[in-house]
């Protein structure tokens, strides 16, 4: 039960930070979501955005995160 109440601290303090991030997603100094890889596409009465670069970073951050989480886990 002792994991069990770690891992649930670690998946609530995650979403925490994430609901943070997503609050301010606009106000990041970083500029993610309007990265050089992403693609926008804008016409008459129709836009099309696909967060390319965005998506392949925060993929590789929660990758490397959720390693990291659990490999500190299993010690």
């Amino acid at each position: 039960m002792n994991e069990l109440g770690k891992v649930l601290l670690l998946i609530g303090f995650f979403l925490v930070v994430l609901g943070l991030l997503l609050t301010f997603f606009e106000k990041l100094p970083f500029g993610l979501g309007r990265l050089p890889g992403d693609i926008v596409i804008r016409k008459e009465g129709f836009t099309l955005y696909f967060p390319l670069a965005t998506s392949l970073i925060l993929s590789l951050l929660l990758s490397a995160l959720f390693t990291l989480l659990l490999s500190l886990l299993k010690r």
